[in-house]
């Protein structure tokens, strides 16, 4: 089946697996319990009983449509807006003739572009996420994987099904297992089959007589968990998380194995952690909702004037009038017409909510996302990987945002580790200096150390200081012994299937780094079997003895081999974290010890990981008894753990210091300035992590999330409710002395029990902190009544590291913020177990990095590198959000103007539902003359360039409160809208009032006002809009003035006697358009209209930046200046600082591969049969 997963077998009788212990006969087309598959293979028949739960292949669905469900679903979704369903109930009352005061066509098309466009935007994107996993499915075949199928993988291959391993090419079907996509860590970890399944081995003939019972678990996100019981051949087999390889993993360093698939699709652990898809609507959307049923109620109070008026004027005038206007059949008195009426002007005064609202969004939104796609400052060129929107509902939301939710693993770091420096008894290697002796940066165009005299050296790695390899090449005896220590003190399982070729797997990549630098110094670690190492020094072969392996723990913070050497030496090599070792050192190497932690010290303010090596030369005697005492420890039945640790400490002592190494585990381009820019910007970085808390911090420190001049950094590792509440307000007393007083406001608002959903506001702390908690305290943290408190409390601090996370905890942690903080959450991330946050935050963001494609599939937006976050928020996020709020509050006010004319002229035509315009003017007001210039507005606008938007990230502000659009800014637009309405109303009223024309002729007729008043209007709006343009490109000019002169340009051409006289019924304003533009009484009311309409909106933006001034303002005044007066580029200077914090060396967090070496199962060998337990 493809190269992801093969099968020689094909259905035929045996095994049957049952979820939950419940199984049931049942057809395989149904989707509950038990289901039956057949393997045939030449004539053994093999009939396998398999419970399936939801899931009956592997394919996995993240499109929301299907060709058959896609209008219903889609028109579904647009009527959930409030103004879509208004204008269908609309549309229906324009069909009522007794009320219809519109033609139909008027509500009808604009209906239809805007529904028609939205459908079509919707399906490119849902086409966009489709399109993307089914290519990778079809060309893996892993979507016709079933339950219950036997597979293959091969060494490399991504594992897409949670698999019960069977048997491998390894001794004693080991399995080595990369991890990176479940828990972001690179270790290898280790699987094992079950003996009776491993004998197998390779053969088709007896894996297809395999006849077993496999009842386990039913479907759940426990990672680390698995129970189940194999039945096989009558006796009844344990089988647990160690059995069991998840959909996620990468196999590795094992040729072949072979597995049963036990749950497919949406039914594995890694998917039951990914969360459900949820449709995401921006905070604008949801206020956009909230301002239409405001509209709603104001424009039901407007007709309810507006018929309690036409009800007394029929009373008063209309009864008496009816020999001139006689009442229709059906109105048999006012309080009926006056009914009528309401509907009418409800018809009439719909352009409240124009329907044009939404396409126009819908386009803009499409046009920013374009800008994302074509940003070739996102492009990543050794990936050719642009950056990706893959959603167009999204962008305005990205300059909100307030809190960044990140992986560590392959998002803030490249999983690459590198030996950058070391201190080899007491001399400093690793710095670069130039003929003056000053230390130069190193760059590209540093000349790499030349390692050509090694031909087993690895030619991908670096190393820049020739004064390493001159200490090498001339035989400095400390420095050979130091790498020979690190080519023996390790657990990496060697590789070499082209000759000299090598592949280090190991379980720990910094191991896996310290390895490669000794083999490019001259001391290849070639191979090893249970009892030998083989290492090739200065190209001369040396096999030497292994004694015995002390592996590490996370007590012991150490590991040493012990290893007799091809001169007859006993030696122990030791190496490990620097505050442990200190401690075991011999008094002699005091100085020594001394001068490397002064290197220690700037190896940590360089954010690198170190660890000290040692040595120890043993005497046989004194190795003979301690070789003694550590089988007794071993085979101790009690306490076994405490006996061999005490045994090791004997000895693991009077260690002589040969110097320490600094790992730089690799950071992305750009991460700690992406993280000081994302702080100035207030935005909060919360790193969730499954990786140790040891590598997580030191990652904090590397990326500036924390730093040593923070006032405290609190870790909460309580085991129990009690101690994480207590650690947990603890931290926040400090931060905030009183906050634990039942006076304290928010405490106090929290004992009225306020109805949830409720706010926590945000609290200041005195300083600045820093908040680390592990996954286990975490689970205790989230229960009901401790969520408060961890909220409270990481809310207050500058940087939170949660480590050891689940990818369903990440998820939690999100919604978390997002139920009590009124805040934009963003989360980024590059794996499968990042995919549940991703999902759960407002703005998910994938990283297409090393751990697959799954975080990218599901995400709203993707990019190859971290740093490209700066761009995505504070110049596309940012832009776009200032253009939507100018956008809205300037399509509310044009169409507030536009609408309320007709409430003022109610009074002076009998509140009979006239209409002030003609119909043609009131079908292409929002759709034609005024949907270009402010679609240019929105599209092309900017405040300031991109240069300065990322100079200044405090430009970033504004978004966050939402201060640009909201319901306040919207009650401006209301009142200006008002205010601008009355004076397009009276101001022409006024001009032409009782006028006549140089012949004598009379020029206040409707047709002459109504033109007079629609002109007006679009020369207002439309300087309205070029007072709100602040960056003009020609495309703007275009747009702007453009629409103006085409609307004169329509005007006489809808007003042309041709199209009149041919259509009486539909253009009734014949000669209007000459007429009436040349009428001085037209141009002074037009004149008129904008000064009085432009004068407090310019007066208003003169005088808000001199008496009500926000940080903004400052700002720009500051840009404006730096402008005029540009100031000389900032000089970059490294500060150096001592560091009392040391960085720590990333060993596994489980026991080391020790005891597996030394048992000699790591063999490619195979053992006897009889020796096969």
């Amino acid at each position: 089946m493809a190269n992801s997963c093969s099968s020689g077998l094909t259905p035929s009788l045996g095994t049957s697996i049952c979820h939950g212990g419940r199984p049931t006969n049942r057809k395989k087309s149904e989707s509950f319990y038990c289901c039956w598959f057949y393997w045939e293979m030449g004539s053994s028949v093999l009939l396998i009983v398999l419970v399936f739960f939801h899931s009956q292949n592997n394919s996995i669905k993240t499109s929301k449509y299907n060709a058959f469900n896609f209008l219903p679903v889609n028109l579904f979704e647009q009527f959930q807006r409030l103004a879509n369903a208004y204008f269908l109930f609309l549309l229906f009352l324009q069909l009522i003739p007794q009320i219809a005061s519109l033609a139909w066509y008027t509500t009808v098309m604009p209906l239809m572009v805007v529904l028609s466009i939205t459908a079509v935007k919707d399906a490119i994107d849902d086409l966009v996420i489709e399109s993307s996993l089914s290519y990778r499915m079809v060309t893996e075949k892993w979507m016709n994987i079933e339950v219950g199928d036997v597979i293959k993988l091969e060494n490399n291959q991504a594992v897409t099904a949670d698999i019960l391993l069977l048997s491998s090419s390894e001794p004693y079907s080991l399995t080595y297992i990369e991890t990176a996509e479940l828990d972001g860590e690179t270790n290898l970890k280790v699987k094992q089959a079950i003996s009776v399944t491993s004998e197998m081995e390779d053969n088709l003939k007896l894996l297809s007589a395999f006849d077993g019972e496999v009842r386990c678990e039913c479907p759940n996100n426990k990672l680390d968990r698995f129970t189940g019981i194999l039945t096989y051949r009558g006796k009844n087999y344990i089988l647990d998380h160690d059995r069991l390889i998840l959909r996620g993993c990468v196999i590795r360093n094992t040729d072949w194995c072979y597995g049963l698939v036990i749950f497919t699709g949406p039914d594995t652990k890694l998917m039951q952690n990914s969360g459900k898809s949820t449709f995401k609507r921006t905070h604008i959307d949801h206020l956009m909702n909230v301002l239409v049923l405001w509209i709603f109620l104001f424009l039901g109070s407007m007709c309810f004037i507006l018929a309690i008026g036409h009800c007394i004027w029929e009373n008063k005038k209309g009864y008496y009038f009816q020999d001139f206007l006689p009442w229709k059949e059906y109105v048999s008195s006012s309080v009926v017409s006056a009914t009528l009426i309401f509907w009418s002007y409800f018809i009439i005064l719909n352009t409240m909510v124009p329907i044009s609202l939404y396409v126009s969004v819908e386009i803009i939104r499409l046009g920013n996302s374009f800008y994302i796609n074509w940003d070739r400052k996102m492009f990543y060129e050794p990936k050719n990987t642009p950056a990706q929107a893959r959603t167009t509902t999204l962008n305005e939301e990205l300059g909100q945002v307030t809190y960044v939710f990140s992986d560590k693993t392959g998002t803030l770091t490249q999983n690459i580790m590198i030996f950058n420096k070391c201190s080899i008894n007491g001399i400093f290697y690793g710095g670069v200096y130039d003929k003056n002796g000053q230390r130069v940066e190193i760059s590209e165009k540093t000349e790499k150390v030349d390692f050509s005299y090694n031909k087993l050296a690895d030619p991908k790695f670096s190393f820049y200081d020739k004064t390493l390899v001159e200490a090498v090449k001339r035989g400095d005896h400390r420095v050979h012994l130091f790498f020979l220590s690190l080519s023996l003190c390790h657990t990496v399982i060697p590789e070499e299937k082209v000759e000299g070729e090598l592949v280090y797997q190991a379980q720990s990549p910094d191991e896996g780094a310290l390895v490669t630098a000794a083999r490019n110094f001259g001391f290849v670690f070639r191979s090893r079997t249970s009892e030998t190492i083989m290492v090739v020094e200065m190209g001369e072969t040396k096999i030497y003895q292994l004694l015995a392996i002390l592996d590490f723990n996370n007590v012991r913070k150490r590991m040493s081999v012990i290893v007799r050497t091809p001169e007859d030496r006993v030696m122990l090599f030791c190496k490990g974290a620097d505050t442990i070792l200190c401690q075991l050192l011999h008094p002699s190497c005091r100085s020594l010890k001394e001068v490397t932690m002064d290197h220690l010290d700037d190896f940590a303010v360089d954010g690198l990981r170190t660890l000290m090596v040692a040595y120890r030369e043993l005497d046989n005697a004194f190795f003979h008894n301690w070789s003694l005492k550590h089988s007794e420890a071993c085979l101790s039945l009690e306490d076994r753990e405490s006996e061999i640790s005490l045994v090791y400490e004997e000895i693991e002592k009077d260690l002589m210091l040969l110097g320490a190494t600094a790992i730089e585990d690799k950071l992305q381009d750009g991460v700690p300035e992406t993280i000081i820019t994302l702080n100035k910007a207030k935005i909060k970085v919360w790193v969730l992590t499954g990786d140790k808390q040891e590598t997580a911090v030191n990652i904090a420190y590397a990326c500036n999330i924390f730093h040593d001049e923070m006032d405290g950094i609190f870790i909460v590792e309580g085991k129990d409710n009690e101690t994480v509440q207590q650690e947990l307000r603890s931290a926040r007393d400090k931060m905030k002395p009183g906050c634990l007083l039942e006076s304290d406001p928010i405490n106090s608002y929290l004992t009225t029990k306020p109805k949830i959903p409720f706010r926590i506001p945000e609290e200041v702390p005195n300083g600045t902190y820093g908040l680390i908690i592990n996954g286990h305290s975490l689970a205790h943290a989230l229960e009901g009544n401790l969520q408060l408190d961890l909220l409270r409390t990481a809310c207050m601090c500058k940087g939170v590291i949660c480590c050891r996370m689940t990818p369903l905890q990440k998820a939690q942690v999100v919604e978390l913020v997002k139920r009590y903080k009124k805040v934009v959450t963003l989360a980024i991330g590059d794996g499968a177990n990042d995919v549940s946050m991703i999902k759960a935050a407002h703005i998910g963001v994938g990283i297409s990095g090393q751990e697959g494609m799954q975080a990218m599939l599901n995400s709203d937006f993707a990019f190859s590198q971290f740093h490209h976050l700066q761009r995505l928020l504070f110049v596309h996020g940012r832009w776009s959000y200032n253009r939507m709020c100018k956008f809205l509050s300037y399509f509310f006010y044009k169409n507030f103007a536009f609408t309320l004319v007709h409430f003022w002229y109610a009074f002076y035509s009998g509140f009979s539902a006239q209409t002030v315009y003609d119909t043609w003017f009131i079908t292409f007001y929002n759709l034609v003359y005024t949907s270009l210039p402010v679609l240019g507005l929105s599209l092309f606008d900017q405040d300031v360039n991109e240069t300065w938007s990322l100079r200044f990230p405090e430009l970033y502000e504004p978004g966050q409160h939402n201060l640009y659009f909201n319901k306040k800014e919207f009650v401006k637009c209301l009142l200006h809208g008002i205010y601008s309405s009355l004076v397009l109303f009276f101001i022409p009223m006024g001009a032409i009032y009782n006028s006549v024309r140089g012949d004598g002729k009379e020029i206040s007729d409707y047709q002459s006002f109504s033109m007079i008043v629609q002109t007006s209007l679009l020369c207002v709006v439309t300087t309205q809009i070029a007072l709100e343009t602040t960056y003009w490109t020609m495309i703007s000019h275009i747009f702007t003035w453009g629409s103006l002169g085409f609307y004169f340009c329509i005007l006489f051409f809808l007003y042309s006697d041709g199209l009149c006289l041919m259509f009486p019924n539909v253009f009734q304003f014949l000669g209007v358009a000459r007429n009436t533009l040349n009428l001085p009484q037209m141009w002074l009311s037009i004149a008129l209209s904008m000064i009085l309409c432009m004068l407090p909106v310019v007066g208003y933006q003169f005088l808000k930046p001199l008496f009500w001034p926000v940080s903004v303002d400052k700002i720009i005044d500051r840009i404006h200046h730096c402008m005029r007066h540009p100031l000389p580029p900032p000089i970059r200077t490294k500060l150096k600082h001592p560091s009392s914090r040391r960085s720590a060396y990333a060993f596994s967090h489980k026991q080391g591969f020790g005891a597996l070496i030394t048992s000699g199962k790591t063999l490619k060998t195979k053992l006897p049969k009889q020796k096969f337990i």
